[in-house]
């Protein structure tokens, strides 16, 4: 039987996020090869090239959509060019792998829907948080045997000592003055940047476990620099749901979600990314009167999230978020803010403008 030769994945940006995970995520995948590095900083695309063995490297994102070899990339970017640069390569027949978020407005990412709709291209959103072995043993407890569920509180708090812990485990980033950098400052509108970077997680979390949001009720606190946002949600399937994201808590990162069905209930909590550890998920099953935790032994979320790419651009079967799932995160998102600005509860469908 002749063997599936490796998926040729190219990543566009050099920065932090590829630096951190997708680099050596693409080098440990069982079933991809790190092909390409595309970055207009030419000296930082070929010093990556040379640490992580990429084969190519390009300047110009045209040219490596043009190369026939490659067949998928990872769009790496800072935010504002998460759509454009996956709608270019939907339409050079390449398969996207997009941070998160998918976009930072309802109508950009409704644009990119299009484009995966007109191209037939295969998209997907970088909530790797799907590819974490404890919460992938929570949704398979929820399909399965949890039945109806009753109800769901998440929580997602950033800690004002995570850099004094991250700084601690990762490698210094490598910086190049020729970056390119997106106009303006995004992280001039606090509410706007947080709810972004750390709230796209956390709704993402709580639609593949819960289901659809279809109306949100939400107030935000500013004191002492941190915002603080509590979220009541209703599901499509009449659960309750809270959310909790609050940036940042004076005390170590606090992050995880209780969840009470008609067969069991499940206790979690997640660490922060960057120690690649997995959730401790107490998993309790009425029927059997006993709890249960994966060990989640490999924790590598960012290298499970690329073999699941690969997986879900051959047709086969993946947890991963897609277009669907990233364009009701951002419709979300988006409706929290209107939420916020006007006092009143709001329907998740007719949310529009910028998160």
């Amino acid at each position: 039987m002749e063997e599936t030769p490796p998926f040729r994945i190219g990543v566009l940006g050099a920065g932090p996020i590829a630096q951190f995970g997708h680099f050596e995520a693409c080098a440990k995948a069982g079933n991809a090869e790190l092909y390409a590095i595309c970055d207009v900083a030419e000296d930082l695309a070929t010093r990556m090239a040379v640490t992580h063995d990429a084969g190519q490297v390009f300047t110009d994102y045209d040219a490596m959509l043009a190369d026939p070899l490659l067949d998928g990339v990872i769009i790496a970017t800072s935010d504002p060019f998460h759509v454009p640069m996956s709608i270019k390569a939907l339409e050079a027949g390449k398969a996207v792998l997009s941070e998160k978020p998918l976009g930072i407005s309802v109508e950009d990412v409704l644009e990119l829907e299009g484009a995966v709709a007109r191209t037939g291209g295969y998209l997907q959103v970088g909530h790797m948080k799907r590819f974490d072995p404890g919460i992938e043993a929570a949704k398979a407890f929820i399909d399965e045997k949890m039945g109806e569920v009753q109800a769901l509180k998440a929580w997602y708090c950033d800690s004002t000592h995570r850099y004094t812990n991250t700084d601690a485990v990762q490698p210094l980033p490598v910086r190049s003055a020729n970056a390119k950098k997106p106009a303006g400052d995004p992280k001039a509108d606090k509410q706007s940047y947080f709810m972004l970077a750390h709230g796209s997680h956390l709704v993402d979390l709580m639609r593949h476990l819960a289901g659809e949001i279809i109306n949100v009720s939400a107030r935000l606190s500013e004191k002492f620099g941190a915002y603080c946002w509590f979220v009541d949600v209703e599901f499509a399937s009449g659960a309750l749901g809270h959310m909790d994201l609050t940036v940042a808590v004076r005390m170590d990162w606090h992050e995880g979600f209780q969840m009470y069905g008609e067969h069991g209930a499940i206790l979690a909590k997640t660490y922060n990314p960057w120690y690649y550890r997995s959730s401790e998920v107490d998993i309790f099953d009425e029927a059997t009167a006993s709890t249960t935790r994966v060990l989640g032994a490999d924790g590598h979320f960012f290298r499970r999230q690329v073999e699941g790419f690969v997986r879900g651009a051959r047709g086969e079967s993946t947890q991963a978020a897609g277009i669907v799932d990233g364009v009701q995160s951002v419709r979300v998102m988006a409706a929290i803010r209107q939420s916020v600005a006007t006092g009143q509860p709001v329907d998740v469908a007719t949310a529009g403008g910028a998160v």
